[in-house]
């Protein structure tokens, strides 16, 4: 929406970009880390995400490298809701790195891979007015002010921003390996006093409107050598509200003169929270201040969001990934934690996953195909051909699907590699089954050590574990089939992968209209909090309204329902269909034999050809999104 002023973001952040890759060893040196974790980096690329979290319209000017790492930049801030129209790639110049590893408490050595970096060659042509215009603030960086090209790039920003009434942040973000002030393994290093730097910071702060720094950057932004004086040397030149960042103290907001008292400003409400690493905290601070300095709220309030953004930083490994959503940080600041190692907190991580879930399934109609046993039957002594079928699948449902969002399969990596492959290139939500088929109690398909199996998985995909399971099974039955579903959603949550739980209870006891509630309601009990889940169509409306019940009381965040098919008839599907219309849960269906059996007898029997096998599973998974959409 554009507002009469024609204003349509909140904030442009203006500087560096990179991917960070962080050490997964806590405790190692960097010379020792094994393995990496990748996210966006930078100070106002983190700030773009944090206010973007917070529900500002943010958006990122810099540039990136026009390779891989560049386009994951690009297509990270999007999947963020980030404005990524000002981000320009540079055809000569890589994506800048850093290296990073959790070395001590409070100790987090880096790499800064920079030199001649994507970021760093913006320039004014970079600038645009109309896009400046369009933001009710920017925000300018220290870093970009040690280059003549991108220095005159900020300082145009800030011109455009001044002559439209906008207002100017200064993030002071003072690292003095980036002003060749020290040698690259000096990533860490926070403070090195320079004259040269002081005078081009200091010519920077008559034009802000908000100036944010620790106690170091404030004192280098001034050029003193004491944080009183260094404030009172900034109130000389601006008129700037100042917010003076302590650390784990919090920070203090200054408004009109300086008091000969650090302690006589604004101070918001901390939280004592365990530091596991800070690097990020002050971007995550910055956008919490953002969040209520740009709502006009009292600077007390915007300095307590502030200080609770930064402690979810510290508390957990990575930067702009660990920075809290509206809705955690509101939970967070009603219900407070128990844990001062937040990243321990199961309900806080619960709303922090499930509110940076990637992508939107309000819809899901999906193939089934992660069959194994049914095709190893159907194949006969034919399993070297099971593959080439499963791809075959893949075509039909991209013939239906025709590019439209809201399509999916479910495929298992036995004999489906090829297929999965293929699946990718489509855009469809993908699920991979985990169990070993027929299984009761449930044991896990190839090993029983899931982590390891599911690091190596795409990020997207989602790991769907099959469980029969009835309400009125013997207690050891369900306790031992409880503790592997939970062993499973533990190690989805490790990795960062989304989880189905399909739950069958037909096959092992009689289900009238709470029997699949009872069942959701004893697992939501056992701590289980699914992503989605796949259910059996239900016989009444009201049994639909029980799992609605179930579902929405105890995780609002849940993605949802998808029915499932058990070799049901066209007509047994479609009514199950109709009868779950008024459900508030259920999002689609995954559905299999129903589509596929007549076609994979066929084929396997050499009766039917590749072309009449894609169209014939085509046209039922048609006529099930048709009945669906009815």
């Amino acid at each position: 929406m554009v507002e009469p002023n024609g204003v349509q973001l909140d904030v442009i952040a203006i500087g560096r970009a990179s991917v960070d890759l962080y050490g997964q060893q806590i405790g190692s040196r960097l010379e020792d880390i094994g393995s990496f974790a990748k996210s966006v980096g930078g100070c106002p690329t983190n700030i773009s995400v944090g206010t973007a979290r917070l529900g500002l319209k943010s958006a990122l000017v810099t540039r990136v490298g026009n390779e891989q790492m560049g386009r994951f930049i690009r297509e990270q801030l999007g999947r963020e809701g980030v404005e990524t129209r000002g981000i320009a790639t540079d055809p000569d110049r890589l994506t800048a790195l850093v290296l990073l590893a959790v070395e001590d408490e409070g100790v987090s050595p880096m790499i800064f891979y920079r030199t001649d970096c994507a970021d760093m060659a913006l320039s004014e042509v970079d600038i645009d007015e109309g896009f400046i215009a369009s933001a009710s603030s920017i925000v300018v960086t220290g870093t970009h002010f040690s280059r003549p090209n991108s220095d005159a790039a900020q300082r145009k920003a800030i011109r455009i921003a001044k002559a439209h009434g906008r207002k100017v942040v200064f993030d002071i973000d003072y690292r003095p390996n980036l002003w060749g002030l020290g040698g690259h393994a000096a990533g860490f290093e926070r403070y090195v006093k320079s004259n040269r730097v002081s005078e081009q910071l200091k010519s920077v702060l008559p034009d802000c409107d908000l100036i944010v720094g620790t106690e170091e950057e404030i004192m280098i932004a001034s050029g003193a050598d004491h944080v009183l004086a260094a404030l009172k040397a900034i109130r000389a030149v601006s008129p700037a509200t100042i917010v003076l960042k302590r650390g784990a103290m919090g920070c203090i907001v200054y408004d009109g003169a300086i008091p000969d008292d650090l302690e006589d400003g604004i101070v918001g409400k901390g939280f004592p929270i365990e530091v596991y690493n800070v690097l990020g905290a002050g971007d995550a601070f910055m956008s919490g201040f953002l969040r209520g300095w740009l709502k006009g709220e009292p600077h007390a309030t915007s300095a307590t969001w502030a200080n609770a953004c930064g402690a979810f930083a510290v508390s957990r490994l990575l930067c702009a990934p660990e920075y809290p959503t509206w809705t955690e940080l509101s939970y967070f600041l009603e219900h407070g934690s128990k844990h001062k190692a937040l990243r321990q907190d199961e309900d806080i991580n619960h709303i922090h996953w499930a509110t940076t879930r990637r992508g939107d399934w309000p819809l899901l109609m999906a193939l089934a195909i992660d069959h194994r046993k049914q095709f190893e039957d159907l194949a006969g002594g034919q399993l070297e051909r099971i593959p080439d079928f499963k791809v075959l699948a893949v075509k039909a449902a991209a013939r239906v699907a025709n590019g439209r969002h809201g399509f999916g399969m479910l495929l298992d990596d036995k004999y489906g590699r090829r297929a999965l492959f293929a699946a990718a290139k489509e855009g469809f939500w993908i699920g991979k089954p985990i169990e070993l088929p027929g299984s009761r109690p449930l044991q896990f398909e190839f090993s029983q050590d899931l982590g390891s199996r599911l690091i190596e998985w795409p990020v997207d995909h989602c790991a769907k574990v099959l469980c029969f399971y009835h309400p009125d099974d013997p207690l050891e039955l369900k306790h031992e089939q409880t503790e592997k579903l939970c062993s499973a959603h533990e190690a989805a949550r490790k990795v960062g992968r989304e989880i189905l739980i399909e739950i069958i209870a037909s096959k092992h006891g009689r289900v009238d209209n709470t029997a699949t509630a009872r069942a959701l309601s004893e697992l939501y009990d056992a701590g289980l909090r699914p992503d989605w889940w796949k259910l059996e169509p239900q016989a009444t409306a009201s049994a639909w309204a029980e799992i609605d019940n179930v579902i929405t009381t105890r995780d609002a965040l849940c993605r949802g329902v998808v029915m499932l098919g058990l070799d049901a008839t066209m007509a047994a599907l479609a009514a199950g269909f109709a009868t779950a219309k008024a459900s508030r849960t259920v999002r689609g269906f995954a559905i299999g034999r129903t589509i596929f059996a007549d076609a994979a007898k066929a084929w396997f029997a050499g009766e039917m050809s590749d072309e009449q096998a894609v169209a014939d599973i085509a046209g039922r998974f048609r006529a099930l999104v048709k009945a669906w959409e009815k």
